[in-house]
């Protein structure tokens, strides 16, 4: 019977040959808290593929990837941005070279219809976490919020199911779930039979290695789409001077045959920006600058890396970004026309303006400080670290993900790590500390 042919080995080992509805293959599916960002679903994209892996030891599992739509930050008018797939932002095979997935409409066309058999909501517990010794733990509880589902005449749980309206759920109930991603991997296993299982809210669970190999395979099988790149390539181009040859960036479109030695790219003659206001602010006074401020960091780090050329990537309103003009005239920024708009969307803007910065000489972006991110890294008393619990809300305001993504892409490209942990800092911010390197573990 076709289905899926795997090898077992390292990242590129899953070789999608061949795919059909009459596959014994059991789907997995995901949802994340409504309010949550574009970077950082794509760490809950992370750990769920750890918890994907661990499931395919045991049985054949492929992951069901949640449409893009109706995020925050994505505030463009009059384009429309729901139901988008996965295809429009990502690189299929490449993610596929790690796990297999699926877009969403290719699920519906396999399964015989938009029906999903289980829906498990993932909670915490409501005793919450005590002192003392870290245990993991998955527990069926009721739910302590009201689900946001609710059922129709026919008894199907009518909910979001990322804007695909026709969508149903023939169950739903609720987890209250203590541990990395994996410790629901017996529930998936041996508490249902159910084909097609959906874990919403599933930024509850944490990672199961970060900053491990098998973290990072996942990350590097991220790669953005190639209609993306070839824009971002263009403008480098264009208007920055920056080709791979010219920056010497060793680029391949096989992520699992690219292995750059760290410092050995030299990146583009630019400096790269990441200045990020609007909701950072508000959350972040003391340790966001004033325009003045960060201006003065720009020119100082032009300066140090003799450069004359800037690109700034920022969601300031326009007064704030007329004054930033007028203060660095020389300024360059990606800015869509409305067709490109359309076709990229919000979420491609956003991958646009990470790429140029990731092939930058020299970045400075906004993120916590060291000091901030020993509180995020306090370990459990397992050793696990509460880093991800933390992370899990990076989108309401604490570390910049849009950042920490851009750090993460330049690590890929072997950028000198001294050119990537720069950070903005507070004008009034008397200790100044740069951020943590974290290493591509091979």
């Amino acid at each position: 019977m076709p289905g899926l042919a795997a090898t077992v080995g390292g990242p590129g080992a899953w070789v999608l040959k061949c795919r059909s509805p009459l596959s014994l293959a059991r789907y997995l599916l995901y949802d994340v808290n409504p309010p949550e960002g574009f970077n950082l679903r794509r760490d809950v994209y992370i750990r769920v593929a750890s918890l994907l892996k661990t499931l395919l030891k045991t049985e054949e599992w492929v992951l069901v990837l949640p449409p893009w739509g109706r995020l925050y930050h994505w505030q463009s008018p009059d384009i429309h941005q729901v139901r988008i797939p996965w295809s429009d932002f990502f690189d299929l095979p490449s993610l596929n070279r790690n796990i297999p997935v699926i877009e969403y409409e290719q699920f519906i066309a396999e399964s015989g219809g938009p029906f999903i058999d289980q829906v498990y909501v993932l909670q915490s517990y409501a005793e919450g976490w005590k002192e003392g010794t870290w245990e993991e733990k998955i527990d069926a509880r009721p739910c302590l919020d009201p689900p946001l589902y609710s059922q129709d005449k026919h008894e199907y749980y009518r909910g979001w199911f990322w804007g695909y309206e026709e969508t149903r759920g023939l169950n739903v109930s609720c987890l209250s779930v203590q541990g990395s991603a994996s410790v629901i991997a017996p529930v998936l296993l041996g508490n249902t039979s159910a084909r097609s299982v959906m874990l919403d809210r599933a930024e509850n669970l944490l990672h199961d290695h970060y900053g491990g190999k098998e973290y990072w395979d996942t990350r590097r099988s991220m790669v953005f789409a190639k209609h993306l790149r070839a824009v971002g390539d263009e403008f480098r181009s264009k208007y920055l001077n920056s080709t791979n040859e010219a920056d010497r960036i060793p680029f391949q479109e096989d992520w699992t045959k690219m292995k750059v030695e760290l410092g050995s790219s030299l990146g583009g003659p630019y400096l790269g920006v990441h200045l990020r206001r609007k909701d950072f602010i508000w959350g972040h006074r003391e340790d966001v600058p004033s325009l003045d401020g960060a201006v003065r960091t720009i020119r100082s780090l032009m300066q140090t890396h003799q450069l004359h050329k800037v690109f700034v990537a920022t969601d300031a309103v326009r007064e704030e970004y007329e004054e930033l003009k007028k203060l660095l005239p020389e300024m360059l920024r990606f800015e869509p026309t409305w067709e490109e708009l359309e076709l990229y969307k919000d979420g491609g803007v956003a991958i646009i303006d990470q790429w140029v910065c990731a092939h930058a000489r020299c970045l400075v972006a906004e993120g916590a400080s060291v000091a901030s991110q020993k509180v995020l890294l306090s370990p459990g008393a397992d050793g696990q670290g509460w880093w991800q619990s933390a992370h899990t809300h990076w989108g309401a305001g604490g570390v910049s993900t849009f950042s920490f993504r851009i750090h993460e892409e330049r690590e890929i490209l072997g950028l000198d790590p001294r050119t990537t942990y720069n950070r903005f800092c507070g004008d009034r911010e008397e200790l100044c500390e740069q951020p943590t390197h974290w290493r591509v573990a091979y």
